[in-house]
């Protein structure tokens, strides 16, 4: 399959095993079913809404795997489907992602990133009796705003915004489960994801690539110096496979959490003048905007941890990760175009 995460042998350890995906029609959810698929996992696959556009529907992923209808807000349809499908290895990506839709749209946010993590450990405590291996989703904003940088995994979490505090609070129902009850959850903090499949495009990375590919001004949301851990979405499903594997082989592991990026921040603007270099399009100036709100200006992270602990090396830098999703909307948007439909 084209653009396939590589499913070689690292992860071949997963061949047989049922797996839990949450968010699997998501970004990060449709590349990690794109490894799964291929080696041999016997892949359940929650999904709440069948959204055409997805990576896992248009790849042709998703009808390889489990399709099991539910919501994470939803604690009968969870035990259900772990009481019948009795994973053993879960990755919870379920979310509402996006920090604009949390701050006009808490409540959803929190119901969604708060309540469906209870009620996934709370399904996987009753019912879950062959769970192995529970990896869940945070993110850096877990930490909310630090003078003290880069993020370190014994950093407070201090999350101030609607989104930030969802996933202060994942993270702290997290090893709440694993440690009293013994569940071997870990954690895992990534910095921006990206990567082709993402078509929200208020997002800076495929919103620039759009705009570029049309000719147009990109626009940043912010004054352009925000600082930010930049991380591709391969590296991403690398490391979620490989924290997997890690709390299996040392249970000690249990209730931990580990930061994952690429340890070298850049500023949104640095960002958007990589992507404009790399399209050959020096000449087009983004349009800086400033009206940014509610959001923390610097974040990044040190995957120290990660890297000593768990032997975890990012495969790709920010080039070539940019360079391969810069392909992936070239030929999405050129297929776009030609049915009529950009």
């Amino acid at each position: 399959m084209e653009g396939m995460v590589d499913a070689s042998t690292p992860y071949k350890w997963l061949k047989g095993k049922r797996v839990f995906v949450t968010g699997g029609t998501g970004l990060v959810g449709s590349w990690l079913l794109e490894a799964l698929v291929p080696i041999g996992a016997d892949v359940v696959a929650l999904l709440r809404d069948e959204v055409p556009s997805s990576l896992a529907i248009t790849s042709g992923t998703l009808d390889k795997v489990v399709r099991a209808r539910g919501d994470l807000e939803s604690f009968p349809e969870l035990s259900r489907i772990v009481a019948e499908y009795q994973p053993e290895i879960i990755f919870h990506l379920g979310a509402q992602t996006q920090v604009g839709i949390a701050r006009n749209c808490p409540l959803g946010t929190l119901e969604a990133n708060v309540r469906g993590t209870w009620n996934l450990l709370e399904a996987l405590r009753i019912y879950g009796n062959n769970v192995s291996a529970v990896v869940v989703a945070s993110s850096d904003k877990a930490y909310g705003e630090s003078e003290c940088l880069p993020y370190k995994e014994t950093h407070p979490l201090r999350g101030t915004y609607p989104y930030d505090v969802s996933k202060s609070c994942v993270d702290l129902i997290s090893r709440s489960y694993a440690i009293t009850y013994d569940i071997p959850i870990v954690i895992a903090r990534c910095g921006n994801i990206y990567g082709g499949g993402d078509l929200n495009f208020e997002r800076i990375v495929p919103g620039t690539i759009r705009d570029v590919l049309a000719g147009k001004r990109p626009l940043i949301r912010s004054d352009g110096k925000y600082v930010r851990d930049y991380i591709y979405v391969k590296d991403v499903v690398g490391a979620y496979l490989t924290l997997g594997r890690a709390v299996i082989e040392d249970p000690s592991l249990k209730g931990e959490a580990f930061n994952f990026g690429l340890d070298k921040p850049v500023t949104v603007l640095e960002l958007v003048n990589i992507i404009l270099r790399l399209m050959e399009r020096l000449d087009i100036e983004p349009e800086i905007r400033n009206t940014a709100k509610a959001e923390i200006h610097d974040q990044y992270l040190s995957s120290e941890k990660a890297r000593k602990m768990l032997g975890w090396r990012p495969l790709y830098t920010l080039e070539t990760g940019l360079v391969e999703t810069i392909q992936w909307y070239t030929d999405y948007i050129t297929k776009m175009r030609c049915m009529g439909e950009a």
